[in-house]
């Protein structure tokens, strides 16, 4: 110490003096700490929603590797010319093959002129009909350096999706800001999991409850997090939300049994059985999609009821925890009068054809609640609402608690 003295020319409590300033609890290492450690603070819903992006990107699924069609390159074509010569119309639908004269804009034959086969099976649904000008994905069938065939698969809306979503981005960070930033991440976080893991997991013949459960947790975490970091306002919505999406998730268990619900009520469930999966258990996915489906209702409220009752708490600095918890199911009260119409409109909306189709037949009512479909939209709506219900007076309680706690604190 006495020669480190010397060689700056300080004597010993001059030395003391500069390491306090340099290093002390006010000093400039300090601070500079202080600063780093709020900066990652504030940062770290974007620092883990932007490494879990990354991770999932780079998660390897198996069923990615498969190929169905060997051979083949899939890119866009333009539609130069139709021949319907060979279309049979009956009545609303039309049934055979529409040739098309194309061009490859990509792929290894990018820039050939073919003709291309567009098959209609007589499904509405399902078939097509392209006009000339249209985009439209094919799938280029070859040997060596040798066109076979050429599949017109569906019209091309790559370029108009994205669009569309270019829309929702701008529109959501000018609205919401650095929020609205985390949100798009957490939504792009909640596609990959849903894309690379559940669905993997699902096919894999994970029991579709528990994975599901296990996931919807972990989504409901980064988006209430994404939201308001981590702090206990994340904490209050979190537990509130968590506990809803259990008591739904019991209750949909229960009640699909005593509804007797198979899940072949689901789209495309039996054509997933025919395609090599019939271990899959379609009545535990069926379960899953309850609490699954009614999960972003459940964060949604909790996030409301979690923020109120912070305004509440904030405004009135005096104001006691049951006050607190009182204000938070005035503030439920009112979201839940239409939230639960939200879910019935969520899910009604896709089956108003049916509805339709119910009213021109003049089918007694009584027959229509007993369908199995039907009742199986009327547990997804009721069970997602008693949820719904749940959330609002454990997070008002939960959120009165907690912040009230840190403000005495």
């Amino acid at each position: 110490m006495r020669h480190l003295s010397h060689r700056h020319g300080m004597h010993l409590p001059c030395l003391r003096l500069y390491n306090a300033e340099k290093f002390g609890k006010d000093g400039l290492l300090y601070n500079v700490k202080g600063k780093i450690f709020t900066v990652l603070k504030s940062n770290l819903p974007e620092i883990i929603c932007f490494a879990l992006l990354i991770f999932l990107l780079f998660l390897p699924n198996e069923y990615e590797k498969i190929k169905i069609y060997q051979g083949a390159d899939r890119t866009v074509g333009r539609v130069l010319q139709t021949d319907n010569s060979k279309l049979i119309n009956t009545g609303l639908i039309q049934t055979g093959e529409q040739r098309c004269r194309i061009k490859i804009l990509g792929g290894r034959f990018k820039g050939s002129e073919v003709e291309a086969v567009n098959m209609l099976n007589g499904s509405l649904e399902q078939d097509k009909i392209f006009r000339e000008g249209d985009m439209a994905l094919i799938v280029v069938s070859y040997r060596n350096d040798e066109i076979k065939a050429v599949n017109m698969i569906d019209h091309f809306r790559l370029g108009k999706e994205i669009l569309l979503m270019a829309i929702f981005v701008m529109l959501l960070i000018l609205f919401a800001g650095r929020i609205g930033l985390r949100a798009l991440m957490s939504f792009a976080v909640t596609v990959l999991i849903i894309w690379k893991v559940l669905v993997p997991g699902y096919l894999n013949g994970n029991d579709p409850v528990l994975t599901g459960l296990v996931i919807t947790i972990i989504l409901t975490v980064i988006v209430i997090t994404a939201v308001y970091g981590f702090d206990r306002r994340a904490l209050s919505a979190t537990i509130g939300a968590i506990l809803g999406t259990v008591m739904t998730a019991v209750l949909g268990i229960i009640f699909t049994k005593a509804f007797k619900i198979h899940g072949a009520v689901m789209p495309y469930s039996e054509s997933l059985l025919y395609s090599g999966y019939a271990h899959l258990n379609l009545t535990r996915i069926f379960m899953a999609g309850i609490f699954i489906g009614s999960s972003g209702a459940v964060v949604d409220l909790a996030v409301d009821i979690t923020s109120a009752v912070c305004e509440v708490v904030g405004k009135t600095p005096d104001i006691s925890w049951r006050d607190a918890a009182l204000s938070g199911i005035r503030v439920g009260r009112a979201a839940l009068g239409t939230m639960t119409t939200t879910l019935l409109l969520a899910y009604s909306g896709g089956y108003v054809t049916l509805l339709m189709v119910f009213m021109a037949q003049g089918t007694p009512v009584i027959n229509i609640l007993n369908y199995k479909y039907v009742s199986a939209e009327i547990l997804d709506t009721v069970v997602g609402s008693i949820g719904l219900v749940t959330v609002a007076p454990i997070t008002s309680l939960t959120a009165a608690i907690l912040l009230t706690r840190k403000r005495k604190k």
